[in-house]
């Protein structure tokens, strides 16, 4: 098992917290294997076997429980009243209104929650409104640039980005030895994310059309998108299908962490903006499986990989507009705002293209930091106050 250090570093800290701990993430990105790697370490450090109740919905082996009821009670059947009890729940979302089980767990003095879950809407409105200040979420995703470093530790680094970029980083995937053996396994992930995560969840019958509003995506990551735009050019290219359809199943992409829409954020007048978003994907190794090998359009790619990378360090990140320019990321936390400019070579003869990323970046009046990311190889630069560095050493910083 790849140790997910950051991830269960939380998990350690939250220990017996009066709070349930909410993993989230698209199929595959770890999330089980997280549960055993916690559960080992709690084996390790005093807890009996007899302590941990592990209750995973995908496995047969708890067909039996139908209902929130039946979970509830299956718990409560085998708890130790003597001692702190450690519950696991996996694929929590697939019984209806689970919420009223766990809510019920919450409450007793020796349980300690740990659920999962991946679709989005396990913390719908309606149950972060039930469990207010009850529960923390961690938001996973597949392996970073430098866990996927730490397993491929012969290859350099440009190598290693171009693997990273096709096969993508589902944690199982560093386990196969062929290309082709890849493929077979993302399409399954792909194929079971349709089908079980957003067919069956949003009632939709017509497979072949959400594939092909999945394919216009992938194709499209990192560019300004309208649903309009969407309907309106999948019509002209003989795909004719309607505003609401292409609404509900972007919907459904991002509800299962396949897809991650990204609104914009007016810096100067410090609002966000109700049009125009873009969208990401939480696995390149999915677009370069549903392009049919298909990778091209680096620069796009070098922004949702940059982007990603944001997430996982704990950021909200919105697409900036500074008058009538574009800043690629605006990356908030506690700590305040970075801007951000991706740009997958700044190398021309008059230096246009470095001036133009700096242009956009110039406008704005804050003091916080401003960083332009590069795939040149070059050393870190500072351009008044704005830095310029190679990407995937900010991929490695951290």
């Amino acid at each position: 098992m790849i140790e997910r250090n950051e991830y269960l570093n939380i998990l350690k800290r939250f220990k017996e917290k009066k709070l349930i701990k909410v993993i989230t993430g698209i199929r595959r990105c770890g999330k089980s294997t997280l549960l055993e790697l916690y559960k080992n370490y709690l084996l390790e450090n005093n807890v009996t076997k007899e302590q941990i109740i592990s209750i995973n919905l995908e496995d047969l082996k708890y067909e039996f429980i139908k209902n929130y009821m039946d979970l509830y009670n299956y718990i409560i059947d085998n708890l130790n009243e003597k001692k702190m009890n450690y519950i696991f729940i996996d694929e929590v979302q697939k019984i209806d209104e689970f919420q009223r089980a766990v809510d019920s767990l919450y409450i007793k003095d020796n349980v300690d929650l740990y659920i999962t879950g991946s679709n989005a809407n396990l913390l719908s409105s309606e149950l972060a409104t039930l469990l207010s200040g009850r529960y923390i979420e961690i938001k996973m995703l597949p392996l970073s640039f430098k866990e996927y470093k730490s397993f491929y530790k012969d290859l350099d680094n440009d190598e290693l980005y171009r693997r990273y970029i096709s096969l993508g980083s589902f944690p199982y995937v560093t386990n196969l030895d062929t290309e082709d053996d890849v493929s077979l396994y993302i399409s399954s992930i792909y194929n079971n994310i349709i089908i079980k995560d957003i067919m069956l969840r949003k009632n939709i019958n017509d497979e072949s059309m959400l594939k092909s509003v999945s394919l216009f995506a992938l194709d499209n990551i990192a560019k300004l998108l309208s649903i309009n735009n969407i309907a309106n050019t999948m019509t002209s290219d003989g795909r004719n299908i309607n505003v609401r359809t292409v609404e509900k199943y972007l919907e459904g992409f991002v509800e299962s962490f396949f897809l991650y829409k990204v609104g914009r954020y007016d810096i100067k007048g410090k609002q966000y903006l109700k049009t125009g978003e873009k969208y990401y994907v939480s696995d390149l190794g999915l677009r370069y499986f549903v392009l049919g090998r298909k990778i091209g359009d680096y620069g796009h790619i070098l922004e949702n990989v940059v982007y990603l990378e944001l997430l996982r360090r704990g950021y909200d990140v919105y697409i900036g507009k500074v008058d009538d320019y574009e800043v690629d990321f605006v990356a908030i936390n506690n700590n305040g705002k970075m801007y951000i400019q991706v740009c997958e070579t700044l190398k021309d003869n008059e230096n246009k293209t470095l001036e133009r990323e700096l242009r956009s970046l110039r406008k704005i009046e804050d003091n916080y930091e401003k960083l332009i990311l590069t795939s040149d190889k070059i050393p870190v630069s500072n351009e008044e106050g704005i830095i310029v560095k190679n990407v995937l050493e900010w991929l490695l910083d951290k």
